[in-house]
């Protein structure tokens, strides 16, 4: 089988996908192609009519990973605790639906030998990414996550679906992991958030710019800091291996895109 893969959302020109994609294709000892497929929210429909007709499985980025979850026959756990789904799959017909975003994130933490369990984390903003994040921070057993987002209704969200894990205060004391998910065009005033320590972790899930004013911020103060780039490989060789069956090495993905 030769597999047709794509990633789509918008803005996606500079999406490192495809990249990713080829070389999982080889590692797995598979072959196929992959491209970047420009749709925007009012695109969503073509999602169905692309699974199938032109492509195997998809990549799914923003704005659409809300409107992919609604089009899936058949849901992964995480995709359905989360409501969001970053991977989709073609298989006999129907729209299988995955979300890798949050366990790619504490798999690249892993990496740098942090682990969430018990440790007090703050994720900056609410949003489709910060879904997925919080889900599995809280599922790898993470002591007390804040959301702090600007729409109340989507802070609402997390308060709601997990009630004796998450908050929107701050705790008191030192931070162990601040995560900054806010789309760096988005972010107005940027300050060392209260309880921030030389041995608390940043990290930035964007990786344009690789060294955001952000995550600078925090590597002045002495913490350790990391982009999204750990997170977007680990989460791809998840989101390969749910598609192909086959192990993908995340290390080595990490090293295409760095």
């Amino acid at each position: 089988m030769i597999w047709r893969l794509a990633v789509v959302g918008y803005p996606i020109e500079h999406s490192l996908s495809p990249l990713l994609h080829r070389e999982g294709l080889r590692l797995a000892g598979l072959e196929g192609t992959s491209e970047r497929v420009a749709l925007g929210e009012g695109d969503a429909d073509q999602l169905t009519a692309l699974l199938g007709a032109r492509f195997d499985a998809l990549s799914v980025t923003m704005p659409l990973k809300e409107a992919a979850f609604e089009r899936c026959d058949e849901l992964s756990d995480a995709a359905r605790r989360t409501g969001m789904v970053n991977s989709l799959l073609w298989r006999d017909g129907r729209i299988l639906g995955a979300n890798t975003d949050g366990e790619g994130l504490v798999e690249a933490l892993a990496r740098m030998g942090v682990a969430p369990r018990g440790a007090r984390c703050v994720v900056l903003g609410a949003g489709g990414a910060a879904r997925a994040i919080v889900d599995a921070l809280v599922g790898a057993g993470a002591g007390h996550v804040t959301v702090l987002g600007r729409r109340a209704s989507r802070v609402a969200w997390f308060l709601e679906r997990y009630p004796h894990h998450v908050s929107d205060v701050a705790p008191e004391g030192p931070l162990d992991l601040i995560i900054n998910t806010t789309p760096v065009a988005a972010r107005a005033d940027e300050h060392l958030m209260v309880g921030a320590m030389s041995s608390t972790v940043a990290v930035d899930i964007t990786y344009e710019p690789r060294m955001s004013s952000w995550r600078a911020l925090y590597e002045t103060h002495g913490c350790r800091t990391a982009n999204g780039l750990g997170m977007l490989a680990f989460q791809a060789a998840r989101q390969m291996q749910w598609w192909w069956g086959v192990p993908v090495d995340a290390a080595r993905l990490l090293e295409v895109i760095s």
